[in-house]
């Protein structure tokens, strides 16, 4: 039953069905005319960051990056885009850092203000960055993801500091969120905030519960995850016309549950061979791996499939939000 359960969950939160009801936005309601944003703005950890590190327009990113070819090893960052890419493309929108020749866009207006290791109490700067350059607008559309790296910074302190009290961190982080995505809201602009990613599913989770014995540590990781989550939802404003909510954390669990869900043939390992995603292309994977088949570039970033897979969650929430 629990089979048949998990596989009708991972119908409703992939494919076709995504566009009726998958990932509910908060709220409800139908749009009267198809929102199409001038621009992008992204917020939140690496999973939202494009590192244009040579300063070339074509930079790299915390999943399995792509390359000219199997013989050349210089960087495509057009290829295996991350979500933030996935939703820009769709309205004809391109980033900075990965806007290289031929056919570079003039001056693109979406922006990037996400950056590595990212926590909650990050965000307001990076907002306050953004608006020191430009204003919100009606016709802006901003991601908001951000909260592993506050898991993984809370789940750092135990056993020192009892479960009871990081979980009171930890919701405090999400009422802090939720209350800079209502800030952002009441801005004008229109927001997509994804839920945090379950830590307790990555590969860290996995080597974090094998190398304990005191407790089940990837149960602690999810638990912190969940409130994180919880606390946010709990605080964003539920009108549905202001904020659409993406519910990755219930996509994953319905992935890594099903056997072979959303195309994943791996859940559990690490496809790099890097420690870090950021260093992690298409000629660097471990033997028969595949940044489509394994849902996981490092330890606990997504790879190039599960990027593709949250750009769709999110373009169907975009698409289908009455914003």
């Amino acid at each position: 039953m629990k089979s048949k359960l998990d596989r009708w969950r991972l119908a409703l939160l992939y494919g076709v069905a995504l566009a009726s009801v998958g990932m509910a936005s908060c709220g409800g309601g139908e749009q009267v005319q198809k929102f199409a944003p001038n621009r992008v703005i992204a917020f939140g950890d690496e999973t939202s960051v494009i590192d244009d590190f040579k300063g070339d327009a074509n930079g790299r990113k915390y999943t399995v990056n792509a390359t000219v070819s199997a013989t050349d090893a210089t960087l495509a960052c057009r290829i295996n885009p991350i979500w933030v890419q996935v939703l820009a493309r769709a309205y004809g929108l391109v980033f900075p850092q990965c806007n290289p020749p031929p056919n570079a866009v003039v001056a693109p207006v979406s922006r990037i203000r996400a950056t590595a290791g990212a926590r909650v109490a990050d965000i307001a700067a990076q907002i306050d960055a953004q608006i020191a350059e430009s204003a919100f607008t009606p016709k802006d559309l901003v991601t908001v993801l951000v909260g592993q790296n506050d898991v993984l910074a809370q789940y750092a302190q135990y056993p020192g500091v009892g479960e009871p009290q990081l979980i009171a961190n930890i919701e405090a982080a999400g009422v802090a969120l939720g209350n800079q995505v209502n800030r952002i809201a009441d801005s004008s602009a229109k927001v997509l905030i994804s839920t945090a990613p379950d830590v307790g599913l990555t590969p860290f989770a996995v080597a974090e519960k094998a190398a304990h014995t005191d407790i089940d540590r990837a149960g602690l990781l999810t638990r912190l995850t969940a409130r994180l989550n919880a606390s946010m939802r709990a605080t964003i404003q539920n009108d549905g016309r202001k904020i659409g909510l993406i519910l990755t954390d219930e996509y994953i669990h319905a992935v890594v549950r099903v056997a072979g869900g959303g195309g994943f043939t791996n859940v559990v390992t690490a496809v790099c061979v890097s420690p870090s995603a950021l260093d992690c292309t298409t000629l660097t994977l471990i033997a028969g791996g595949s940044g489509t088949a394994y849902l996981w570039a490092d330890t606990t970033h997504l790879s190039s499939g599960g990027h593709a897979q949250l750009g769709s969650l999110a373009l169907t929430r975009a698409t289908n939000n009455p914003f």
